[in-house]
């Protein structure tokens, strides 16, 4: 499995008891460098042009929007970490002031946030950030995120919506989308969009100019992706927003069965002429962080370009994509991602067919498919959940996990597991401390199992502190 000795069937075999001790988004443990915990150059000094920016046309409306937009969901915080991950800490306005400045002089234009993001600051942030310049300098997407059963009514609805224009300091919102369709199925699309009248409501602003392009994003049940797209002559969807990356382009299903394929999104989007907007663009930092001997594959090709510039580069490379969202706490991430994009360069066949086979091996990884998108969090019982699943995900991808304490570096994998942990998850926030509860089953987007998964994680270090393995 990597050059730590693991033999593949031998490890599959104990993931699969534990149907994985998976985990996911490869954000690292303890303090490292930027690039080993995202695969983005840190030490590349290459100047970047002010007046390169790839930008694609909305059909509608005409407007340039750059191919790479700036997400709000991972502001840095004083302490100089993701507010994400760390919702209790103060966001530091001037450091997102100083990304947003770096961002608009680079050609970016489109900035996306929610109400949800940074446990509800995000907006506020974006707001004081984007309106130091004049309002045509940027185009604002954000989102009525009204998930909770308490926001469903109508004028929960439309106060959410309302909040968010104050946040943001507008008069009016670029884009608008309904959030998370397809979470809970048919039926809660039906309670928080229709019932209440306050889809109607939405079109009613966007005739009146309040908003200027409505459309949805989707995670989910298919079903309720196929009845919005199959209802656009009814509503007129101005753009749709889908996880796609050149992993989930095929094997979306494979790493969660409750996933759609990114093909099968894009092309139906496409058939109707709705613009896409793009999220998840590395998988939650996956394929930022891949297995050391699928990113070897990648920078021996083009060594002076990060593992993650690959996944900007192919989608990109599809036409009808509007905008890549990508949520960039540091200067580096925003730095790699617009080289990257300044001007994009567009993958050859001969690069596809080298990702499709990065792919096709990537999936044969056994790993919890969170992108740490907080939505479990909080837990009601203090467990990091993503944190967790994080830790153990880079274990796995860096050759750190032992199957038996017959292995030849098994003191070591012990030793880095162990440790790693513990920096990584306060020992209040481990996995040992999941009661089963399942409140944060129905909240998870990729439709994770997260107690068991938590569980398996729990009885792997019970046998390392043991070494009963």
């Amino acid at each position: 499995m990597s050059e730590k000795n693991i033999n593949r069937r031998d490890f599959l075999k104990m993931a699969g008891a534990s149907a994985a001790v998976t985990a996911v988004s490869m954000m690292g443990c303890g303090n490292q460098k930027t690039e080993e915990i995202t695969g983005q150059s840190t030490s590349s000094k290459k100047e970047i042009p002010t007046d390169k920016m790839t930008y694609r046309i909305n059909p509608k409306t005409g407007d340039k929007i750059s191919v790479l937009g700036y997400g709000f969901m991972r502001l840095p915080t004083v302490n100089n970490r993701s507010a994400r991950e760390n919702g209790g800490e103060e966001i530091d306005q001037e450091t997102v002031n100083r990304l947003t400045d770096f961002a608009i002089e680079h050609g970016l234009n489109l900035f996306d946030t929610s109400p949800a993001y940074c446990q509800g600051r995000s907006e506020h942030a974006m707001g004081i950030a984007l309106s130091r310049y004049p309002r045509n300098k940027y185009f604002i997407s954000t989102k009525l995120s009204n998930f909770a059963p308490q926001t469903w009514g109508r004028e929960e609805s439309i106060a959410m919506y309302k909040n968010s224009l104050k946040e943001l300091q507008t008069e009016y919102i670029d884009y608008l989308h309904l959030h998370g369709i397809g979470m809970g199925g048919l039926e809660q699309f039906e309670k928080r969009y229709i019932e209440n009248g306050v889809l109607d409501f939405l079109l009613k602003e966007r005739e009146e100019g309040r908003i200027k392009n409505l459309g949805f994003s989707y995670h989910g049940d298919v079903k309720v992706f196929d009845y919005l797209v199959d209802n656009h002559d009814k509503w007129h969807w101005d753009f749709a927003m889908i996880q796609m990356n050149y992993v989930d382009w095929k094997y979306a299903k494979r790493i969660n069965p409750s996933n759609t394929d990114a093909e099968y999104l894009y092309n139906r989007l496409t058939e109707k002429g709705i613009p896409v907007f793009i999220m998840e663009p590395i998988l939650g930092g996956r394929l930022a962080k891949l297995p050391k001997h699928l990113a070897t594959n990648l920078r021996e090709r083009i060594p002076e370009n990060s593992v993650a510039s690959w996944s900007f580069r192919w989608i990109a490379s599809h036409k009808n994509v509007l905008t890549i969202l990508s949520g960039m706490t540091y200067m580096e991430h925003l730095e790699d991602n617009l080289s990257t994009l300044c001007p994009l360069q567009e993958c050859t066949e001969e690069e596809n067919a080298l990702l499709q086979r990065v792919a096709d091996e990537f999936v044969n990884f056994p790993l919890v498919p969170c992108t740490e998108c907080q939505y479990c969090m909080p837990c009601p019982y203090g467990v990091d959940i993503p944190g967790s699943f994080s830790h153990y995900n880079k274990c796995v991808n860096e050759g750190y996990i032992s199957v038996s304490i017959q292995d030849e570096n098994f003191a070591e994998n012990r030793k880095r597991f162990l440790i790693g942990y513990d920096r990584k998850v306060d020992k209040k926030r481990q996995a040992t401390h999941c009661i089963g509860c399942n409140q944060c089953v129905s909240h998870c987007p990729q439709g994770i199992k997260i107690p068991s998964r938590l569980k398996d994680i729990d009885d792997y270090i019970e046998k390392l502190k043991q070494e009963k393995l």
